[in-house]
């Protein structure tokens, strides 16, 4: 439903929208009311648990040449086979692209999984290939690996307004997670820029987490910055996960989104070590009606949002992810349970429900 209540039909004009924002400010009896983000998670930090690296080897065998007098018979069964998988194209992408078998890349995540991925073969990640060993291999890179939902007319918002709702959400995560100068540890101005300046709780968080970090007010709550004794290596972040939506309240355009985000690091200081820090995220938002809460065109207002990462640190805020890397790496195990970082078939809220916060957890692969 739009603001007028029908379904489909254009948003709000300029003159309505201005008209809202004025009595916001004025205080009328009807004037929108403020929002308020209403939960935050904070999850468990994991500490990694390195796997050894293991030999591996793959054989080929060579393909015995077909004699002359077969080759036809060997053309027309290779040809059929052609045909076959023209037919089946999607049915072959699910033998490969779903069970961790085909090595090719994944389908796009369209609902929870039921399940973790399956355990990829013992491998050490190198400068040149930062992935190896990890099922973020076949993940898409930075927003490919984000699946975007068709829009559709959805609480006040026609479909036009829900799609740039939709973008802007996903620039947001962009801006708060992908952006090289953020993960550089630099102000995530961007990402800030888009979250409602008039929800005061949000705006007094943001302040203190990045003026005097703490447990309740720290930056890594939303955004992903790396210290300066960490480095990207290159510019490729593998991302699995989904943005949703539905009417919220108000008839608010609520959008949840979970996604996973694996960054390959090495030391500042030099070296040819490669580790990895993995971050999974719930976000969720609202996009409101200016009619009944008071907001900024383009802006939207935070409900909730919760953190899961592996090998981010294990200790004092700082505001900052500090992977561990050999040298520092304590041989103590976490006090938690063990959990596989890449395991996307639960919520975080469901996971660590049983956990407490001074507790680290042992990552069974990173």
């Amino acid at each position: 439903m739009n603001a007028s209540g029908g379904t489909g039909g254009s948003g709000p004009s300029d003159d309505e929208w201005d008209r809202f924002l004025k009595e916001s400010v004025e205080g009328t009896a009807n004037a929108p009311r403020e929002p308020s983000a209403r939960s935050r998670i904070v999850a468990r930090r994991l500490r990694e648990e390195p796997e050894p690296p293991a030999p591996w080897r793959a054989h080929a065998p060579a393909r015995p040449k077909p004699k002359k007098k077969r080759w036809l018979a060997v053309a027309l069964v290779v040809a059929l086979g052609l045909f076959v998988v023209a037919l089946l194209s999607g049915r072959v992408a699910d033998w490969f692209g779903s069970d961790g078998t085909g090595g090719q890349p994944l389908a796009m995540e369209s609902e929870r999984p039921t399940g973790a991925p399956p355990r990829e073969a013992a491998a050490r990640p190198t400068r040149e290939e930062p992935f190896r060993g990890s099922p973020a291999a076949r993940w898409g890179s930075g927003t490919a690996g984000i699946t975007m939902p068709a829009a559709k007319a959805t609480g006040w918002m026609n479909q036009t307004q829900v799609q740039q709702a939709l973008h802007q959400t996903r620039d947001f995560l962009a801006a708060s997670n992908l952006d090289p100068a953020v993960l550089r540890g630099e102000r995530p101005t961007r990402a800030i820029a888009l979250v409602n300046p008039h929800q005061k709780d949000v705006q007094d968080f943001l302040s203190t987490s990045f003026a005097a970090p703490d447990d309740e007010n720290d930056p890594l709550l939303l955004f992903s910055r790396f210290d300066g004794r960490a480095r990207l290596v290159g510019d490729d972040v593998r991302t699995r996960g989904r943005i949703s939506y539905a009417a919220g309240k108000d008839g608010a355009l609520r959008v949840t989104t979970d996604v996973t985000y694996v960054y390959p690091v090495t030391p500042a200081s030099g070296g040819d070590e490669v580790t990895r820090t993995i971050v999974r995220r719930e976000v969720v938002l609202d996009w409101n009606d200016p009619k009944k809460v008071i907001t900024e065109p383009g802006t939207f207002s935070l409900v909730s949002y919760s953190l899961d990462m592996t090998n981010g640190g294990c200790g004092p805020t700082t505001g900052y992810l500090t992977p561990q890397f050999a040298a520092e790496r304590s041989i103590e195990q976490g006090s938690g349970p063990e959990v596989d970082p890449y395991d996307r078939s639960t919520s975080i809220p469901e996971r660590t429900r049983n956990s407490r916060d001074e507790e680290c957890a042992t990552a069974t692969r990173s």
